[in-house]
């Protein structure tokens, strides 16, 4: 099938994510039953982020021209889907089925509803796609590999996988760089790429970095936006338990009614924590954190602009790795 004609394909997908059908109703209370974590908010954001972002007309074409899709010898490639945030996967599937290849898909136990859906859902309306994705347990004899895990199950795909063209991703995070000029409106809009999805997203900004002798009061002003989160069972149980270890610890930190602002060296917190630092330098850390290779993004003057760090575009591939041009490329 041409480029083309599959582009029209997502972009019906995206029409039919956008609206408001019966049953994919019922799915996202599914996925939602399922998956605690997933709440009903957090999974309409992801949609309505994936229809404005990956499934729009003018954006697809406009990203196609830069490679060479479709393959005209396609493999089989295996891709191991994460399930940290809703429909975290989508991105790779889309990137497989638009270069061609036979996509053999691995979900997440996480995030198993909502993905099958998507993939049947293309099934239905074009039979002709049919073979290109089949979701499997067990990823044997494919051509290539694309594996998203924790640092330790990356130790694993990387001895698996390691005679076939792959891409293995681990860990990562987010951080901002605060100078203390920051407005209202952008503590306000920080406060989303640290709360959304609970933090659990690669894309979350768990670390800030502030200048000596800041003033936290107008970002916890900003943070309280998403009090209602400690409404939450399961993140209030993790709220509930690292204020505790803080507390026995003596850790310095500020405990505001929804998050927990721990001082830390770490760029890695816990859900529920948000780590800060000190800096004196502001030009030399932004060089510095720029080659951390356990960060996804860096928010701040500069950077990525404050609320932006969950609404990534097509170009904005998970660890810097050009997923399209791996896959046009083998």
């Amino acid at each position: 099938m041409s480029s083309s004609a599959k582009v029209a394909a997502l972009v019906r997908l995206g029409q039919y994510l956008s609206g408001n059908d019966s049953d994919l109703q019922i799915l996202k209370e599914r996925a939602f039953q399922a998956n605690g974590w997933f709440t009903p908010e957090f999974i309409d954001l992801s949609l309505k982020n994936i229809c404005r972002y990956y499934l729009d007309e003018s954006r697809l074409n406009e990203w196609l021209t830069g490679y060479s899709a479709p393959v005209s010898s396609p493999l089989q490639v295996g891709i191991v889907a994460a399930g940290n945030i809703p429909l975290v996967g989508f991105h790779d599937w889309l990137c497989g089925f638009l270069s061609g290849h036979q996509v053999r898909l691995k979900l997440s136990s996480k995030d198993t509803i909502l993905m099958q859906h998507v993939i049947d859902k293309v099934k239905e309306w074009y039979p002709a796609y049919e073979e290109q994705t089949q979701v499997q347990d067990m990823l044997k004899n494919c051509g290539a590999y694309i594996a998203t895990g924790s640092n330790n199950s990356a130790r694993y795909f990387e001895y698996y996988f390691a005679k076939y063209p792959h891409i293995i991703r681990r860990n990562r995070t987010s951080v901002a760089i605060l100078d203390g000029t920051e407005t209202p409106a952008e503590l306000d809009a920080l406060a989303d790429d640290v709360m959304l999805y609970f933090g659990l997203g690669c894309r979350n900004v768990t670390k800030i970095f502030v200048p000596e002798n800041y003033n936290f009061e107008a970002l916890l002003k900003g943070l309280r936006k998403y009090a209602r989160l400690a409404d939450h069972h399961k993140y209030k149980n993790n709220y509930d338990y690292n204020l505790a270890l803080v507390l026995l610890g003596k850790a310095v930190h500020i405990a505001a009614d929804n998050i927990i602002l721990q001082e830390s060296s770490s760029v890695f917190s816990p859900i529920s924590v948000l780590h800060y630092s000190y800096y004196t330098d502001a030009a030399s850390l932004g060089e510095e954190l720029k080659v951390n290779n356990d960060l996804q993004c860096i928010v701040g003057h500069g950077f990525t602009p404050f609320g932006m760090a969950q609404q990534p575009s097509l170009s904005d591939y998970a660890d810097g790795v050009d997923t399209m041009q791996f896959l046009t490329g083998l």
